[in-house]
């Protein structure tokens, strides 16, 4: 299964695709574009408004994964649906191994 998790010299790239003004905050799953990247579903009740979702997706994230909202940021898409978080929490291997078993138990596979 394709991975939206991606590990760098500098931590964890995570792929994302977030849908603001959801009815709650959630991680739905893992989607495949059509160019076979994997992409992690969140959905927030934040607007996109002022980073306010951003800041939504992160805290959300970090939670679920039980590291430091400050160790996950935003590094590219600020503005689009289809952004790249980099968290810094810890070895990068092991951290990219450690989300992709969460992603096996939450049971979000990719689906096309």
């Amino acid at each position: 299964m394709p991975s939206p998790f991606q590990s760098a010299a500098d931590g964890v790239r995570v792929a994302v695709r977030v849908t603001p003004r959801a009815s709650a905050d959630r991680v739905r799953g893992v989607v495949l574009d059509e160019a076979g990247v994997a992409w992690l579903q969140v959905a927030v009740t934040a607007v996109p408004e002022d980073g306010r979702a951003n800041k939504a997706v992160a805290a959300l994230l970090a939670k679920r994964w039980r590291v430091p909202k400050s160790t996950v940021e935003v590094v590219q898409g600020a503005t689009d649906r289809r952004k790249t978080l980099l968290v810094r929490s810890g070895d990068p291997d092991g951290l990219a191994a450690r989300l992709d078993a969460w992603l096996a138990d939450e049971g979000l596979a990719a689906t096309g």
